[in-house]
């Protein structure tokens, strides 16, 4: 897949400089058979998040999470349903550019392959408890998490 200046973000950000943008992404929760949640440690920053980033042009949501599913891990969703939208208005990126956040939440139900613990994006993939994440993850994980505990398959809205 393209790096950041060759991805449809990139490409734009290039036109508008450090101006805000609005960006459309996606964000993969997937839960072993113990219940433990997946993240993955980024390569460009460190960070710990779960599968996740932005759409390509011309992609749908749920062609834009399995590509970073696999980007990132190595697996393949075989099926996922919508489980939220959450909005972050004041974000930014591991490069440095400001911009508003509209991340489309997907529950992933099955998956197929093996778990890569590095890709050309992550330097390590793991499963964490649900009540001992990664240290030093963003708070809007912590506010997915609570999110998680407390599902019973009504769609999020925030």
């Amino acid at each position: 897949m393209p790096n950041y200046a060759e991805s449809y973000v990139g490409r734009i950000r290039k036109l508008v400089g450090k101006e805000k943008l609005i960006i459309v992404a996606t964000r993969a929760v997937m839960q072993d058979h113990e219940g433990k949640i997946l993240f993955v440690r980024r390569s460009d920053n460190g960070r710990w998040v779960m599968p996740s980033g932005a759409l390509e042009l011309d992609e749908t949501l749920l062609e834009g999470m399995t590509r970073e599913v696999k980007e990132e891990t190595g697996l393949e969703v075989v099926s996922a349903r919508p489980m939220g939208i959450y909005t972050y208005p004041a974000s930014v990126t591991a490069y440095g550019d400001p911009y508003y956040q509209l991340s489309v939440q997907f529950l992933v139900e099955e998956w197929a392959g093996t778990l890569l613990s590095e890709t050309d994006e992550t330097v390590r993939a793991c499963f964490f408890p649900i009540d001992r994440p990664p240290e030093g993850i963003a708070s809007h994980y912590h506010e997915v998490l609570e999110d998680l505990r407390k599902y019973d398959g009504r769609f999020i809205l925030k």
